[in-house]
Parts: C-alpha cells; structure tokens; sequence
C-alpha cells in the first residue's frame, strides 16, 4: 500500500472515529436533558400537590388527568405510571445537583422502584463505580446483589456497602455466597458433570464476569498441574487486577466434601510456588459448589494458611424477599 493510500485509510478512520465519539456525546446530552427534564416534572407535580390542591397518589384522579391531558397534548410518554415515576424521582432525589450524567433515565427509572433506601443506594454507587449498563444493572437488582453481600456484614459494614458501594481490599470482598447463574437458563436435571458447567460458564463469561465481580480477569479453564507424573486440572483461573493475585475456583455441582478443599490447598502451594513472579500476592482459592455444611467447611479449612473460601451457586434467582429481611434482622439486631 503507497503513502497515498495509506494517509486515505487513516483519513477514513479518522471521520469514523470523529462521528462515533460526536453521536456518543449527542446521546450523552439527550440523556442528561432527559433526566433534567423528568426530575422536572417530578418537582411540578409534588409543588402542586403542596399548595393543597390533591395528593398524586398512583391511584388518584391527578396522576390520571394528567396523564389524559398530557398525552392529548405532546404524545407519548405520559402514562400514568411514567407520572408516577417522574413524581417519585423528584421525591427520591430532592437536589437535582446528586445525580449523576453517567447514569442515563432508564437506570434512574429502575432505581427509583427499589424501596429500601440503602439497597438503592449501593446499586447507584456500584453502577458509577463499575459503569453498569441499565441491563446490567438490572440483573444485579434482580439477583439480590446487595442482600448477598450485606449479610456477611455487621450494621456499619452494611451502611458503609450502601454509602460507598463494594470496597475491595482483601480476599473477603470477593466473595459472594450465593453465586447466581440464572443466565445459564438450564436446571440441575441438565448438569451431569462439572465440566457441562464450566462450558457454560466460559459460553457465557461476559455474564460470568458480571457475577464474579469487578477486576477479575479470565487467564484460563482446565489449567493443567503435572507432578510425579501425575496430571492435575483446575477448572477456572483468573487474575484479580486489584488484589494482585491469581484466584483458582473449582466447580462441583454436588455437596462439597473435605477432600476438595484438601485439593484446593495443593492447587494454591503449587501457584504460590510455580506461577506467582514479584509483586503477586498469594492466590485465593474458591470452591463452588451445589451444596456445603457449614461445620465441615469450618473443620477443613481451620489451621490452613492458604484463603480457600465455599460457596454455594443457585441455577435461578434467589428470594429477594426473604434476603431483605435476613438484612433487616442485622439491622435491628445491632441496635
């Protein structure tokens, strides 16, 4: 290719880059609107209401006047429940100078629905801290992403998880128990080995990741360990960016049994030994598994330096329900 040609390419490239970052600025700028002019809206609305003249509750003859009237007036957009969602949105978030560009309204919308005003909270942390897409989001909200972490915090740590999102400084931060892999959308029935499900897992690592959570990096499956002549495989390996560290996980899709963490243990001194260079921290060892005692789990992984930690993982989405009040009995009880 002549320099001629060379210098067109690069004058092509040039416009397509300049076009992609002016569309993305242009849809930036209609979402920050959007959000101003919902939030908008949302103080008309509650003004109105308190100047005496009617309460704008969802079932009352104001939300449905307005959104008659309305609709009538500009088209579409004005449902009664988008009333009702821009009047909460106001009410939710009082001084429009707290919310954030980087969330467009789709994750306002959804975040406004989430009635525990801590959960709210660590969701719009963590979606700015991670820079959580909406269906990103939302598949955090749904899998109970906050209850699952709040649970194995006293009071203060639950209010520091909502007032600062996920902190990650030391093995513990990344642990999840439950792991949810809905988005696997298969049944136990169809499980049949531990290799089936790592498969999926890896089909499906952008999700993976998602669950995983924030600086994992994937490195390999079926990482091959050779000694006396004797092949070993561990099923997942990743490099967690923040921690400095190799993290092994073994998938089981039965109870886990005293000599998996045993196994575990070999895999972490050999990586201590034979894949850490300067400046790695020691690896992390997960097991998940289908099930777990809670007793044997603490006998076997008692006096091991290595951190091995067990979890479980559930094929659908857990109760949410009976996750909040698990958090709220922590509340209460710590006071």
């Amino acid at each position: 290719m002549n320099s001629a040609n060379s210098e067109y390419y690069n004058l092509i490239n040039n416009i397509g880059s300049s076009l992609i970052k002016a569309r993305e600025n242009a849809i930036r700028a209609i979402n920050i609107e959007l959000v101003k002019a919902n939030w908008e809206i949302g103080r008309q609305i509650v003004e109105y209401e308190q100047k005496g003249n009617e309460k704008a509750e969802y079932g009352s003859a104001l939300l449905t006047n307005l959104s008659k009237d309305l609709k009538n007036k500009y088209g579409r957009g004005f449902s009664k429940s988008n009333i009702y969602l821009f009047r909460q949105f106001f009410i939710k978030y009082p001084i429009f100078q707290t919310l954030s560009g980087k969330l467009s309204w789709s994750h306002y919308g959804e975040l406004i629905t989430i009635s525990d005003d801590l959960a709210r909270s660590f969701y719009e942390k963590q979606a700015l801290k991670e820079n959580w897409s909406y269906r990103e989001m939302k598949r955090q909200i749904d899998s109970a992403l906050f209850q699952r972490l709040a649970l194995s915090k006293d009071r203060e740590g639950i209010i520091k998880l909502a007032t600062d999102g996920q902190e990650i400084s030391e093995p513990n931060d990344v642990i999840k128990d439950p792991y949810i892999f809905e988005f696997l959308n298969i049944s136990h029935q169809v499980i049949t080995k531990e290799r089936d499900l790592e498969n999926k897992l890896i089909n499906n690592l952008q999700h993976f990741l998602l669950e995983l959570g924030k600086g994992f990096s994937f490195i390999a499956k079926q990482f091959k360990i050779t000694i006396d002549n004797e092949h070993n495989f561990i099923d997942l390996v990743f490099y967690h960016r923040i921690l400095k560290c190799f993290i092994l996980i073994d998938l089981k899709i039965r109870k886990v049994k005293h000599n998996d963490i045993g196994q575990m243990n070999f895999y972490l001194n050999y990586f201590k030994e034979e894949e850490n260079v300067e400046g790695d921290n020691e690896p992390i060892g997960i097991i998940i598994a289908a099930d777990k005692h809670e007793y044997l789990v603490k006998y076997a992984t008692g006096g091991l330096s290595n951190k091995i930690f067990v979890s479980k993982y559930q094929l659908y989405l857990p109760n949410q329900k009976l996750l909040e009040e698990k958090v709220k009995e922590i509340m209460e009880e710590s006071n």
